[in-house]
């Protein structure tokens, strides 16, 4: 009887993704995306353990065999960067949608407009104890923190401000739900600290995300997410604390405090860049739309990220 029933229900869910092939192709590419992500991440750590221990490196902190924090910081942020080629590859074959472009000039335009409030919130709590490290220990952090850090904010991006913002659109009109639902995950993938710094990373979510519809584009949510985790990078390696456990997620109340009118100003700031573009714009841009089209398509919350 169980088993009649469990049959009739995998026969309805069949013919309601029949009935809505988008919707279910939609679903069979989270499916993919959480199992090879989730795979690849493995792969990377077990990889990076596997040679350290064949190279007879000492263990870490977790009783991992490791090449030390630097390497550690790496293997962290490839674990997640495992995510963009599965993304990127399931919406190709799965949904036949094309390789996402990004609109570069308006990437690096949002980055320089991101280091500003990041540099900001940073200089709340002043510059980190201790001495500074030498030019020999801090050139290679560098070199690994470009490398890796980009990578890993683009697939963070990509899969919630891209994949999931749009596929919860398939099933609601107002672009708000999934903006709010990308937010909230986006947080608890950070895990959990402090209610202030679940809180923070909410309103970067909602503010990424709100963006990511305004603009047409994943540009601003890169940028912010890039300059973020850079500079933080960057800042901790100059001091020797790349070894520090503390996320974003561990946020006190005076930085959440701090980054809200951040967050706010920086949202402002795009909108206000892109719109005068976009005014600017007589003849059809790089995708082939007007700017006076481009104005209203970037309201719509299921626009292709282009």
């Amino acid at each position: 009887m169980d088993r009649g029933a469990d049959g009739g229900a995998v026969t309805r869910l069949v013919r309601m993704l029949s009935a809505y092939p988008n919707k279910g192709r939609t679903l069979l590419t989270g499916l993919v995306i959480a199992v090879f992500g989730v795979a690849g991440g493995i792969g990377v750590y077990l990889l990076a353990a596997l040679a350290a221990l064949v190279a007879g490196r000492p263990e870490n902190a977790d009783g991992v065999p490791s090449f030390g924090p630097l390497a550690d910081l790496a293997v962290a942020f490839l674990t997640v960067a495992a995510v963009l080629p599965a993304t990127l590859l399931a919406q190709r074959w799965i949904q036949r949608r094309p390789a996402v472009r990004l609109r570069w000039g308006l990437l690096f335009r949002c980055l320089a407009v991101a280091v500003v409030p990041v540099v900001l919130l940073l200089s709340v709590d002043g510059m980190p104890d201790g001495k500074v490290v030498g030019l020999a220990e801090f050139a290679p952090a560098v070199l690994v923190a470009l490398l890796v850090v980009p990578v890993q904010a683009a697939a963070e991006e990509y899969l919630l401000r891209g994949w999931l913002l749009q596929a919860v659109n398939q099933w609601v009109r107002s672009p708000w739900p999934p903006i709010a639902l990308q937010a909230v995950v986006f947080a608890a993938l950070h895990g959990w600290g402090t209610p202030w710094g679940f809180a923070d990373l909410v309103v970067f979510g909602l503010v990424a995300g709100w963006l990511t519809v305004r603009t047409g584009g994943l540009e601003a949510a890169i940028a912010l997410h890039v300059a973020n985790n850079l500079i933080s990078v960057l800042l901790a390696a100059a001091y020797g604390e790349l070894g520090v456990d503390q996320t974003a997620a561990d946020m006190p109340w005076q930085y959440a405090v701090a980054d809200l009118p951040l967050l706010l100003g920086y949202a402002a700031v795009i909108v206000m860049l892109t719109r005068r573009r976009d005014a600017g714009t007589i003849g059809p841009g790089p995708d082939g739309v007007s700017g006076r089209s481009r104005r209203r398509r970037i309201r719509v919350p299921d626009t292709e990220i282009a």
